[in-house]
């Protein structure tokens, strides 16, 4: 049987790790040894700890505020077992959650690690959701979506084989132990709902801001660690000759502006396309102190500017004309009406395409609104079943921000920017607001500066 290492992290939370220890004590038919690593707490904590002191496959460990992956590395190293599980102290698994798990580590010494559904609870323990994951075996081509960081279960060797947990990220260890395991060992899922996770006000995933950039951050290193060649066009499109929509200004420039110089802040990106059948286009970038070695003007066709044409073929014109003049791996197209998105968005957008090996991609968020249809006898929500079952395939997402990019060699051979494996990035709330007329700019302005504040 298969020693389990189970490491339980602690940082006050006094009210929920009673019931995450017994949750693994009470697991049954598995061989384990139990960690309990407190990171400084200042609560009761400790007083709950020291319970579970005499127990012989328990050991307790006190430090001071290392945080999360120095946290993981420690258990590794102190670790005897052949398979390896985090487990957060607000959360709790479900009976039998570590033999269900480790049996598939079992038969399958080619699997780096396994993992599981789960549900999802209050502060106070009550149910929410069910939520489902794909189904690994049957519908995953494209592994975008990562396993959560805690409750997936691994095998101790090919975790130390890779190097362990990179201990410059604050965050984000489930993320980045993904791209590490998915380029080099099989991954597994078990769809059966194995732990509680506690929704609550002082989840460390409620800080979009900080999961965002730490996921940005990991992609950027995996990138160049792996020396995948990322130079990128930019192509921003002007469509309409009449309102002049590019020339609206946002905190002093204007929106074709500020696309232009958030493009430019890249290192990747090798040129800089602007295209549009208005020739005034080209005079106000000549005009507008935007005389940069990068920046291009493209005066496309009339007929491939329409507005109930694709970008399809505004896209083809360029890739068969010239003005191109370096090989590039990635086309990224940007949306003049998105001035809050920046740089580090754009080069995250493209990073990703590549690391995932997907043939395009779209910058969304995730949709919570409820969504009705009328089926001619009044309306009825959609996705019924999510009252009890969130299922990973019918969550939906809105394309915000802007962002369409292309692999150049998929693009060639399908002649459709979004083709093939569609990738994509979730944006922040910020980076997605929209500008679509002279109202909206000051709105959105409005917004940026309370962004800014908080």
């Amino acid at each position: 049987m298969s020693l389990i290492t189970v490491y339980i992290t602690n940082y006050n939370y006094a009210k929920f790790i009673d019931k995450a220890i017994k949750s693994v004590l009470e697991q049954k038919n598995v061989d384990f040894e139990l960690f309990i690593i407190d990171d400084g707490s200042i609560d009761d904590s400790r007083s709950i700890i020291e319970n579970y002191r005499n127990i012989d496959n328990v050991t307790i460990i006190y430090q001071q505020n290392k945080g999360l992956n120095v946290t993981n590395n420690i258990a590794l190293r102190l670790s005897n077992g052949d398979y390896i599980m985090r487990l957060d102290a607000d959360d709790y698994l479900e009976p039998d959650a570590l033999k269900k798990l480790s049996s598939q580590l079992d038969v399958d010494p080619d699997l780096g690690l396994v993992f599981p559904d789960y549900y999802i609870v209050d502060e106070l323990g009550n149910f929410i959701e069910h939520h489902k994951r794909h189904d690994f075996k049957k519908e995953v081509t494209l592994f975008d979506q990562a396993a959560h960081g805690a409750c997936t279960m691994i095998r101790v060797s090919y975790l130390k084989f890779l190097g362990g947990y990179n201990e410059n990220y604050k965050c984000q260890d489930g993320y980045e132990l993904w791209i590490k395991f998915i380029n080099k060992f099989k991954v597994a899922n078990v769809s059966l709902p194995l732990f509680n996770y506690r929704q609550h006000g002082s989840n460390l995933t409620s800080n979009e801001n900080r999961i965002l950039g730490t996921r940005a951050k990991i992609n950027e290193d995996y990138i160049n660690a792996l020396n995948i060649d990322n130079k990128s066009i930019a192509i921003i499109p002007v469509r309409n000759k009449k309102d002049k929509f590019y020339r609206l200004e946002f905190n002093g420039e204007s929106l074709l502006n500020l696309k232009i110089n958030e493009a430019l802040k890249s290192e990747t990106i090798e040129q800089v396309i602007i295209t549009s059948p208005d020739k005034e286009v080209k005079k106000h970038i000549s005009t507008k102190n935007l005389a940069h070695p990068k920046v291009y003007f493209y005066q496309r066709s009339e007929a491939s500017s329409q507005a109930n044409i694709s970008l399809d073929k505004a896209l083809l014109e360029i890739v068969n004309s010239d003005i191109i003049l370096k090989p590039i791996s990635v086309i990224i197209i940007l949306d003049l009406r998105f001035p809050l998105l920046s740089f580090v968005k754009i080069n995250d957008a493209a990073n990703t395409l590549l690391l995932f090996g997907a043939d395009s991609l779209v910058s969304v968020r995730p949709e919570t609104s409820v969504f009705f249809k009328h089926d001619g006898t009044g309306m009825k929500s959609i996705f019924l079943e999510e009252k009890v079952s969130k299922l990973e395939r019918n969550v939906i997402y809105k394309h915000v921000g802007g962002i369409t990019i292309t692999n150049m060699h998929s693009f060639i051979s399908s002649n459709t920017i979004i083709n093939g494996k569609v990738g994509h990035i979730v944006l922040d709330k910020n980076s997605s607001y929209m500008i679509e007329t002279k109202e909206d700019i000051s709105v959105v302005s409005k917004i940026n500066e309370l962004y800014q504040i908080i």
